[in-house]
């Protein structure tokens, strides 16, 4: 075999299109595109979109089908920007033949995606969710009876920089001038306003005093790592068996975990009531949503609630238990397990971690969280079933 040298090559000028280079195809997306197929989904999106076109005016818009596609194609593969994925589209040919592209055919621009979005209602893009919903209970693949509800800060579109006030529309130089001269400085330079503001006390500005001036929903909040940014609160409720989204929800940022879920959780019941008409019998939330009003809701509703408590806190009770009281009569962690589909088998297809303070399948008991004394996890030791243990580095646990 002689060795291959690379250099500038010749273009030609005429290429058969057998000639031209192919792709085996994505398993998954080969799969997905037939399944779609089988449902008719790209008639069914265009007769949802053919209200928002003109009748017969103009050159033929992106097929909605190809629309929908790019979107379920960043979602997949985790891009989060328009012009990503219009680029992922048009490099690879495995989604360019998921999108029905043909050889001669352009992927989309991410300035047409911009357009198709602001044209096309919030409406439109729910009842496509629900279609691929209700896709996915025709295949029996979907249950609803265990949820998991979670949430996450997401960046608004919008600077610090551009935060304004609430009550007069000032920005912050304005603002901060106007105090100046209040103070008797006359005609204050921007070195003068800095020095002034270094000394000035009460600096700090929130929700209630400030807005930003491009996005007013959006609201100051301090992200994951540290800074602080105009945000929303993005929450989401999967099904537990499948880990299927059931439920999608935007909220403004300052809006808290216990005060948004029963909406989450709304939505999700009117997803799976058109869908399969499964009624949610469980939830599983992190410590963020234990508060005694909202699972005294759901415990109105009929849904059982795994929710580890906050430490520290004597007002985080469990409506079981009534007014609060020392941390001995606080909820325990220990009823979370007492039923079969507590620890393992609910708990444990979140991820969350086994509560602190059970016994083991090994012997002995491990340290107690803070609000549960000692004495509370020993006397609800003999309610609590043995915990099967784990096999090194799977997922599962091992029957005991």
């Amino acid at each position: 075999m002689s060795l291959g040298r690379c250099g500038p090559r010749e273009q030609r000028l005429w290429i058969g299109a057998d000639e031209l280079p192919r792709s085996p195809g994505h398993p998954f997306y080969a799969q997905l595109s037939r399944l779609l197929s089988e449902c008719d989904f790209d008639r069914y999106v265009e007769g949802l979109c053919e209200p928002f076109c003109a009748d017969r005016t103009g050159r033929p818009s992106i097929p909605p089908g190809v629309y929908f596609r790019m979107l379920f194609v960043g979602y997949f593969e985790g891009i989060d920007s328009q012009r990503g994925i219009a680029w992922r589209c048009s490099d690879s040919l495995s989604i360019r033949e998921f999108l029905g592209l043909g050889t001669t055919d352009r992927a989309p621009n991410h300035s047409s995606l911009t357009v198709i979005r602001k044209r096309l209602s919030l409406e439109v893009h729910l009842e496509v969710f629900r279609f691929v919903v209700d896709m996915a209970a025709k295949k029996k693949l979907l249950k609803g009876k265990s949820i998991a509800v979670d949430a996450t800060l997401l960046e608004a579109n919008a600077a610090m920089k551009s935060i304004v006030r609430r009550d007069t529309g000032e920005n912050w130089m304005e603002y901060v001038r106007r105090l100046a001269e209040a103070e008797g400085i006359k005609e204050p330079n921007d070195d003068d306003l800095r020095r002034f503001d270094r000394r000035r006390k009460e600096k700090k500005v929130g929700n209630d005093d400030g807005e930003s001036k491009s996005d007013p929903d959006s609201r100051i909040m301090k992200m994951k790592d540290g800074r602080t940014h105009f945000s929303y609160k993005a929450e989401h409720a999967i099904d537990l068996d499948s880990e299927m989204i059931v439920a999608a929800t935007i909220f403004h940022g300052d809006v808290s975990d216990p005060n948004s879920l029963m909406e989450t959780l709304s939505e999700a019941e009117a997803t799976l009531s058109t869908t399969n008409g499964a009624t949610i019998e469980e939830l599983v939330a992190d410590k963020g949503y234990h508060e005694g009003p909202t699972l005294a809701a759901c415990e109105g509703q009929g849904i059982r609630t795994y929710v580890p408590e906050c430490q520290g806190s004597p007002k985080q009770v469990h409506p079981q238990f009534g007014q609060a009281g020392p941390p001995s009569t606080a909820f325990p962690m220990a009823l979370l397990v007492r039923s079969r589909t507590g620890r393992f088998d609910v708990i444990g297809k979140r991820g969350a971690a086994a509560p602190a303070g059970l016994p083991s399948s090994r012997g002995g008991a491990a340290a107690p969280p803070r609000p549960l004394h000692r004495s509370a996890a020993l006397r609800n030791r003999h309610r609590v079933p043995s915990a099967p243990s784990s096999r090194a580095g799977s997922g599962r646990s091992s029957p005991p």
